[in-house]
């Protein structure tokens, strides 16, 4: 079909609809705001804390990695190991303008976790890797630690392979290894279930999961690689594995020794509320999974055979999601840092670090905020630091220069921001585009309104298909109302309004709490806030309900927005396609902004044609006009789209996909962080999406036979359970404290309607 029949197509369709004065489009079509007011009062600029010491520098620009797991140093040469996921080590030169990668090792059907060296290299040429498959083998998976002898030329000889030790595991594989001052190997465990300790291994020291494992290698018993030494401290409990050392983990991902006492130092991934640093001692409890560093969990589970042992550090999940432990510090160029445990946060960027004395933190500090995923940290031979970011790149940390700006101070107040005209009222800046979503993230039942507020004359890179390019200041505005009589849209109160910002390339969030008069919102601190409301209901006890809401923390924003989701969850192509009601004109939103000249479209559809980069100009990147225009090549209509998930009209299975497109596909994606095999991207190939049919790798709630999808089954779809679930494994995991009934409705009727499968 031919670009000028679809446009005669679009209009005849929609020259039914023409609001009595409204503004056309160039192609005859109705648009929402008939000109583009430029925004010059925001103040929404800088930040409200002091700038962090420091930042992230990119090392080894011209490198680039796929999954990568680890980073190591080279105990034959000055090249650094970088272990990737997908059973692939490669190595890399010290020279940071390198692109040369030599390959190391690769083993089909398994995922690599790290490398180390045997302290005696020079000698044995041994190194040493954390594997976990097969992958083709369902559940049935082990980690396995296997030995490999490096040749001359620096590669791991393939045929040299042996197996030191297996043991079971599916999820939460701990993942690490050290090699202590005795010269015992020290390896981490997870408890095999990438859930609450779905197997109840935590407690459980007949088998090697949720440990630390101590192995002798140079004096192995006969017939096998190793001998477990005689100080291991479980040799006389009946059924105990002598193999232990500690237990009680939940995932010990990186481990390291503290070069000042020989103490090996372990970040554990928390599971509900908390991230854990620990301290390694001997035939110690770390509590998992009857408690979570040193907060209950599973009270009612029985504990093992010793007394608990708190955590070195905790973090709360309003700072910290997915802890990745570090490294003590031992270079020169951040002589503050010397002697510094340094560690990070997978899940949100943030790299902390602390000092110690014993088992006593006597300094802790947040020291940067990335964007970045850390999985782990190393040092070179010089003792200067280096994390690997999952998504693929390599970084430093480097002072953070003065501001040149001077900037006037971040807004405390809603109407200090310059975003809205009159507080009261909700009134924004005439220059705020209004916007609405096709698919919604479900927010415990609130009204929401949603604006986005350019800076000057800037505009978006436009995609139709993937995320749009939005220009420095950018601020997308979210606010929510409750309607304190359920059903009552004359009750409806507005409680919060959230800023998700773009300042030096990078998105931060930010949230306001509104007054009960309803005259001012307060910025929330760091931290964030939980608050209660009274709701009218007469479906509730007594007439009357309590709701509380979730003031979300600076981290926590951030653990949605991450690079994975990329960053921007609705303001995008799928979720503005759609028609919006611009005061009584109902026009499509993307025409709309067409029309406001607010895109910068690509000339062309083909893929493989390569667009010129932009040049930088005095106010931002300058693109092309052979490649670049403002004009759509064909009618937004015919853009894709995401169906209303609420539209009890539409088919199911679009609706489901939808909704688990905008609630859950920002973890639940390559490098996402949910910790699940599922793809729920809208654009994700049915075959890759992973739900109907799967053996599920977390928790089964007790079901028998359960399934994440089971066809025709609701009452055996794990599914199921994570949406009607709040609290412990309710899904979506943040923010949630009613379930979402339309929601169980529609994906219940999809899975009582699909076929039985095959066996």
């Amino acid at each position: 079909m031919n670009h000028l029949f679809r446009w005669c197509l679009v209009a005849l369709t929609l020259a039914a609809w023409r609001a009595p004065g409204a503004t056309l489009s160039h192609d005859g079509q109705p648009v929402g705001i008939p000109e583009r007011r430029l925004l010059t009062t925001s103040r929404v600029v800088g930040s409200p804390e002091p700038p962090l010491l420091y930042r992230a520098k990119r090392a080894w620009p011209n490198q680039e990695f796929k999954r990568p797991a680890f980073i190591g140093r080279d105990a034959g040469s000055d090249r650094f190991l970088i272990v990737e996921q997908g059973g692939r080590i490669v190595a890399i030169p010290r020279d940071q303008t390198s692109t040369n990668q030599e390959p190391f090792l690769q083993l089909a059907d398994h995922d690599f976790y790290s490398c180390h060296f045997h302290p005696g290299f020079a000698t044995n040429r041994f190194v040493f890797v954390f594997a976990h498959g097969p992958n083709s083998g369902g559940t049935n998976k082990f980690n396995r630690i296997l030995r490999y002898t490096v040749t001359p030329q620096g590669r791991a000889e393939a045929a040299s392979e042996l197996e030191i030790i297996k043991w079971w595991s599916n999820g939460h594989n701990g993942g690490e290894m050290a090699f202590g001052r005795d010269g015992m190997l020290y390896i981490t465990s997870g408890d095999g279930s990438s859930d609450s300790d779905t197997h109840n291994t935590g407690q459980n020291i007949s088998d090697l999961n949720s440990g630390v494992l101590r192995l002798d290698l140079e004096r192995p018993d006969p017939g096998r690689a190793y001998s477990i030494p005689k100080d291991n401290p479980f040799w006389n409990i009946p059924n105990a594995r002598a193999e232990l050392w500690a237990y009680g983990f939940r995932n010990p991902w990186r481990m390291t020794m503290d070069p000042a006492d020989g103490a090996m130092l372990i970040g554990d991934v928390g599971q509900d509320v908390w991230e854990y640093i620990h301290v390694l001692k001997r035939g110690a409890n770390y509590g998992w999974s009857v408690r979570e560093g040193s907060h209950p969990f599973h009270t009612q589970r029985k504990p093992g055979p010793h007394p608990f042992t708190v955590p070195l550090k905790e973090h709360h999940h309003a700072e910290a999601r997915s802890i990745t432990g570090g490294v003590v510090y031992q270079g020169r160029r951040l002589a503050d840092l010397r002697g510094a445990y340094i560690y990070g946060d997978y899940g949100t960027g943030k790299i902390w670090g602390l000092r110690r004395r014993g088992n006593t933190v006597t300094w802790s500090r947040e020291l940067a905020d990335t964007p970045h995923q850390p999985v782990a940290f190393c040092e070179g031979r010089d003792g200067e630091m280096f994390y690997v970011d999952y998504t693929g790149h390599i970084f430093e940390l480097e002072p953070t220069p003065p501001d040149p700006v001077r900037r006037p101070p971040f807004p405390r107040k809603l109407s200090e921001s310059g975003l809205f005209a009159q507080v009261r009222g909700h009134v924004v800046q005439p220059a705020l585009i209004p916007y609405s979503v096709n698919s919604p993230l479900w927010s415990d039942g609130a009204h929401k309104e949603r604006f986005i507020a350019l800076p000057g004359e800037e505009r978006i890179l436009f995609s139709e298909g993937g995320a749009w390019k939005f220009p420095e200041q950018t601020v997308l505005v979210k606010s929510f109302a409750l309607d304190r009589e359920a059903g009552n849209p004359a009750t409806r109160q507005w409680i919060e309004t959230r800023f998700l910002v773009l300042q030096q390339n990078e998105w931060v969030g930010y949230t306001y709490s509104w007054n009960d008069a309803q005259s001012e919102a307060y910025l929330v601190e760091a931290k964030g806030e939980d608050r209660t409301f009274k709701i009218k209901d007469a479906s509730a006890p007594g007439g009357t309900r309590r709701q509380t809401w979730h003031y979300p923390s600076r981290a926590e924003c951030m653990t949605c927005h991450s690079r994975a989701g990329q960053y921007v969850l609705g303001v995008n192509t799928l979720q503005m396609n759609r028609e919006h009601d611009y005061a009584g004109v109902k026009a499509n939103q993307l025409r709309t902004l067409e029309h406001l000249a607010v895109f910068i479209i690509p000339k062309f559809t083909n893929a493989s044609k390569r667009i010129t980069k932009p040049t930088t100009g005095p106010n931002g990147p300058v693109y092309p006009p052979e490649d670049f225009g403002a004009r759509f090549l064909k009618p937004p209509e015919t853009m894709t789209r995401l169906p209303d998930p609420y539209d009890a009209a539409g088919p199911l299975e679009p609706r489901v996909r939808s909704y688990l497109h905008a609630n859950c596909a920002h973890c639940h994606t390559d490098a996402g962080g949910g910790n699940s095999a599922m793809e729920l991207r809208w654009s994700t190939l049915p075959e890759r999406v992973r739900l109907i049919g799967i053996t599920p790798q977390h928790d089964k709630f007790g079901l028998p036979d359960a399934l994440i999808v089971a066809p025709g089954a609701p009452e055996r779809s794990i599914l199921m359970q994570r949406l009607m679930k709040v609290g412990t494994g309710g899904m979506p995991p943040l923010a949630k404290s009613r379930v979402d009934a339309e929601a169980v409705k529609l994906f219940s009727e999809w899975i009582r309607q699909l076929p039985a499968q095959k066996p």
